[in-house]
């Protein structure tokens, strides 16, 4: 026969609002597979009276007695039972039974004072780990959320990991602590530990994305471009927040891998280079100012999906036997990091055009950080 579920452990693998979701199910079942000794916790009544009778109960706290007679009875009797010397796995049935009795009457101070209690007083306790993963619970229930990181936080540091059912409760611990810690270089190395340690048990497309991400908010910007190039492979990955994740990512590995030899240090002598470009009807010279990587063409309402639109884009063809013309000014909308110039005459069809140009964002290079790129089209009128 197996130990049965008990209510608070069905409560522990239950979801508070997505910080407890399916992956740690299973982790706070019973731990052993084999059947355990349950006489122990059957035949309580009589032995916990037997033991009256013969006058060798063993002392028990009275901070922990508390709730009515048939619970502080029920109480004693663990303690007692405890108190024995009884096998590593039947001592952890006890520990259950009395964290249980707590958490029904929600005495969250009493439960969690003996856990820290059970795991000080026995630090070569196999089970440590399971017991402080339930006062992270216990502080999780009352949303005490940064003391139970640190719960967290200390079974990953600290303690040997177990293997539940199957199941990680590191893996459980580094789960929960990327979703309560906001610290970016703590976060960072969470991410790298699951990478590292569980690459089989999570979502890789997405941990690498978050990686990056933490890594950028840290400065780290070799770091990002390393965990973006890994996370490319997985495009395709929803991750919430982040609806345009795939094209932020490639869009960046790619300038990254890129000669950077189109930039230019200001917008002046970028926009004065396209106007003359464009008085002398010189093909090649606007192909040499245009953006290598990520260039794009497309119509204003047409949504940015990553694709650049190149394969449609043939200033040869577009420019043969015409004079194209430009506005003097700079279009309303531009703004110290975005410019728009108007140009006319490309084509029957659609002869307005605005010219996209961009500063560029690259930190990882400081001589290219901050200069200007002509970066895309936006075909006919602006909206």
């Amino acid at each position: 026969m197996m130990i049965r579920f008990t209510a608070f452990e069905e409560s522990l693998i239950k979801s508070r609002e997505g910080l407890f979701q399916s992956r740690c199910a299973g982790l706070l079942s019973p731990f052993c597979r084999k059947p355990l000794v349950l006489g122990l916790i059957l035949f309580l009544s009589f032995f916990s009276s037997g033991c009256r009778r013969a006058g060798k109960a063993a002392s028990v706290d009275p901070y922990y007695m508390s709730g009515g007679k048939e619970q502080r009875e029920t109480l004693s009797s663990l303690f007692t039972l405890l108190s024995r010397e009884y096998g590593q796995e039947e001592q952890f049935t006890l520990v259950r039974e009395i964290a249980n009795v707590y958490m029904r009457r929600k005495e969250y101070g009493k439960l969690v004072n003996f856990l820290n209690s059970r795991v000080r007083q026995n630090p070569g306790d196999p089970y440590n780990s399971y017991y402080l993963f339930m006062a992270a619970y216990v502080y999780m229930q009352q949303e005490a959320w940064p003391v139970a990181a640190l719960y967290y936080d200390l079974i990953v540091k600290n303690y040997p990991d177990l293997m539940v059912r199957g199941e990680s409760i590191h893996l459980a611990c580094l789960n929960q602590l990327i979703t309560l810690i906001e610290n970016s270089e703590r976060r960072a190395r969470y991410y790298e530990e699951l990478i590292s340690r569980f690459p089989a048990k999570i979502d890789l497309g997405t941990s690498y994305f978050m990686l990056a991400q933490a890594y950028e908010q840290i400065g780290d910007w070799p770091g990002a471009i390393h965990a973006y190039t890994q996370f490319l492979p997985y495009m395709g990955t929803v991750i919430p927040g982040f609806p345009n994740a795939d094209i932020y990512a490639k869009r960046l590995v790619d300038f990254n891998n890129s000669s950077k030899n189109w930039t230019f240090e200001n917008i002046n002598t970028l926009i004065a280079a396209i106007k003359d470009a464009l008085n002398s009807g010189s093909i090649s010279r606007l192909r040499q100012y245009q953006a290598k990587v990520n260039f794009f063409a497309r119509s204003w309402e047409q949504e940015d999906t990553g694709d650049s639109g190149m394969a449609e884009f043939s200033l040869a063809d577009l420019m043969r036997g015409r004079q194209i013309h430009f506005a003097e000014n700079l279009e309303s909308g531009s703004h110290a990091n975005e410019v728009y110039l108007k140009t006319w005459g490309w084509s029957q069809y659609i002869p307005t055009w605005y010219l996209y140009f961009r500063k560029i964002y690259f930190p990882l290079d400081p001589e290219i950080h901050g200069r200007w790129e002509w970066a895309g089209v936006y075909y006919g009128e602006k909206f």
